[in-house]
């Protein structure tokens, strides 16, 4: 209602205006013929010479102010076209954007141009016709009730004046049509997974033009984020908020890295990459950053901090080796990603993303620096722990060995190499060729002073010698390998003459002086002494092979090689034997108990030793224990470098 009596009031003082300025035309004409007569009269009455000249000087504010009503008539009559144009345009935006959003469009342009249009004339016309009230309030060239109507058309005008100002207020014509269009908006990028560019372009032209760009901002990002997040939700994101100290298993941390580098590639090449292109799309008519302030907004509400987070986390978890191997696994994605970071973050608008990015890159830089330098000293203090107990290779050397080989292999040795780079110019030193293979070389040195002072540490003799040889031989078997190809043909050559020295020091001092019993005293035909002898040898063969049947060489060439020379060895000194007393001693009753053996079944015992004991677990037991091998190895250089 209220808006109504408006209307009728402002159509009363378009009618009035009207008759105003007619009125001012009338006077105006009545000017035009007052100046030539006030002529006339000053040149026949010379005599009243000082009288005229107070005429004259009316004549001049005569003129003056046909000259100010001539300029206020123009945009006065302009501003009543154009305030008839105004009220049909008005009428036409009561429909809603979607019936046809092209032509509510363009209504609402028309609109502005048109109100902007009538501003204008309006301030026009009130400046020449407070210019006239200024001059003639309270001169006797004009009565006061002509004074009177002409303010009254300047607060007509100043009305007028005011419709856009009141249009685009709250509750006003044109503050609900750009609400329409906010509502069109989002409905528009709701409904639509890759929405109508175009008609996203023409709404953010009017809503930009009106101010309202920051919620055509808010809007989209809110709605795109939540798109992304809803997508995101098949990926199982739950270990991005899991905290280090929550899960100390070697394995679960590895995996949850895994997931981390396979998650963040996708996401920036197939989820934020897309939303980047689209949103520069939607945008790209703003002429200003609003493409940049949107994404960031997208990219932050979506969970891109939450990725940079989980890497932070890590880099601040417990060092380990295998931490080493997994930063530069997370070191490869950030840099084949950098490009498409730096082209999607690299704006003022995603300075958190940056930095945080920036931050995550030096932190695994710095990490893997700082175990890879540790690991000779790492080795060293493992020397204090005790050897395997059946001379088998002890896990640190094969996965020292086995890291080795991976540190050195293709899929790491360049990013590591390029990561040394980067840290030695952080330094400003400059980077050595062979600065990675010098500190391999130094690793394998510290394990090979470990097994000097392991093996010294056997009570036993024979198991020292057993656990050399099997030592010797795991580094025969690098051969072939990117760790083998470093270290060369002559020290692999070196460790198989070690291997062999150490295999004829176990041979002749654990079996020798066994089988040397059937030998001493070959020459008599006692049997008593036959039997002495066989006693002999029956109990030292029992006890040795009872110790040594939880001793364990894992090779199967060595195995098989050992066994074979202790049964070519020594089985043709038994079989010999028998056949030179068995015949005195099967005469006596105990004959059974003096022949414990065989030649059969002690050549099957002999060829049957150092069998691994993993085999008897089936495979998924087997692989539950090599992971908790993993967890103790890496565990134990845990505690050392917390010890140091």
């Amino acid at each position: 209602m209220a808006e109504v009596d408006s209307i009728d009031n402002l159509l009363a003082a378009r009618n009035f205006l009207n008759a105003s300025l007619e009125k001012s035309r009338v006077l105006a004409v009545a000017l035009d013929k007052t100046g030539p007569r006030l002529e006339e009269i000053k040149g026949r009455l010379s005599s009243l010479e000082a009288a005229f000249r107070s005429t004259s000087m009316r004549k001049c504010s005569l003129g003056v102010v046909r000259d100010q009503i001539d300029c206020a008539i123009g945009p006065a009559a302009a501003v009543l076209k154009v305030f008839d144009g105004v009220r049909e345009l008005e009428k036409s935006l009561l429909s809603e954007p979607c019936s046809d959003l092209s032509k509510y469009l363009s209504i609402m342009k028309q609109l502005e141009e048109a109100m902007r249009f009538l501003a204008g004339n309006c301030r026009l016309s009130i400046e020449w016709l407070e210019g006239i009230a200024e001059a003639f309030d309270g001169s006797s060239v004009v009565d006061d009730q002509y004074i009177s109507r002409v303010k009254k058309c300047l607060r007509i005008l100043q009305e007028l004046q005011a419709t856009d100002v009141c249009a685009r207020l709250n509750g006003g014509l044109l503050f609900e049509a750009l609400n329409k269009l906010e509502t069109e908006f989002k409905d528009l990028v709701t409904q639509h997974t890759i929405p109508y560019v175009l008609k996203l372009q023409a709404i953010i032209d009017r809503l930009n033009a009106n101010g309202r760009l920051e919620n055509c901002i808010s809007i989209y990002a809110e709605i795109r984020s939540s798109n992304v997040r809803r997508s995101l939700e098949v990926l199982d994101l739950e270990y991005l908020e899991k905290s280090m100290s929550e899960s100390d298993d070697v394995q679960d941390i590895e995996r949850f890295i895994d997931n981390w580098c396979e998650h963040f590639e996708l996401v920036v090449k197939h989820v934020f990459e897309p939303e980047y292109k689209l949103c520069n799309d939607v945008f790209d008519k703003t002429g200003s950053d609003a493409c940049m302030r949107c994404f960031a907004k997208i990219a932050a509400q979506s969970g891109i901090l939450s990725f940079l987070q989980f890497g932070m986390n890590i880099t601040e978890s417990k060092k380990n080796p295998l931490k080493l191997l997994k930063l530069l696994e997370i070191f490869s994605v950030l840099d084949s990603l950098r490009v498409d970071i730096n082209l999607l973050f690299g704006g003022d608008a995603c300075l958190e993303i940056k930095n945080l990015t920036r931050d995550l890159v030096k932190r695994v830089v710095d990490g893997v620096c700082e175990v890879f330098w540790e690991l000779p000293l790492q080795v060293e203090l493992q020397r204090q722990i005790s050897p395997p107990i059946n001379g088998t290779v002890p896990r640190l050397v094969s996965f020292v060995t086995d890291y080795s080989n991976q540190l050195l292999g293709e899929d790491y040795r360049p990013i590591l190499t390029q990561v040394l780079v980067i840290h030695q110019s952080w330094k400003q030193e400059k980077f050595e060729k062979g600065l990675l293979t010098s500190q391999i070389y130094n690793i394998i040195k510290e394990i090979a002073l470990n097994l000097d002072a392991w093996s010294s540490s056997y009570e036993d003799n024979t198991l020292s010698y057993l656990f050399m040889m099997n030592n010797h031989c795991h580094f025969c078997n690098l051969k072939g390998t990117e760790l083998g190809e470093m270290l060369g043909d002559s020290w692999l050559k070196a460790h198989e003459q070690y291997r062999d020295y150490y295999v004829g020091l176990y041979v002749r001092e654990s079996w020798g002086n066994i089988f040397a019993l059937l030998r001493q005293g070959r020459k008599s035909n006692a049997r008593d002494s036959a039997k002495k002898r066989l006693k002999a040898f029956n109990e030292a063969f029992d006890y040795m092979y009872k110790k040594q049947s939880f001793w364990v060489v894992a090779d199967k060439s060595l195995r098989e090689k050992i066994c074979n020379l202790v049964v070519q060895a020594f089985v043709p000194v038994y079989r010999s034997y028998l056949q030179s007393y068995g015949v005195l001693v099967e005469q006596d009753v105990s004959a059974s108990k003096n022949v414990k053996y065989s030649v059969y079944n002690l050549e099957k015992m002999l060829s049957s030793m150092f069998q691994p004991k993993l085999r008897k677990y089936g495979s998924s037991r087997h692989l539950e224990f090599i992971g908790k091998i993993k967890n103790v190895v890496t565990n134990q250089f845990h505690l050392m470098l917390t010890a140091t």
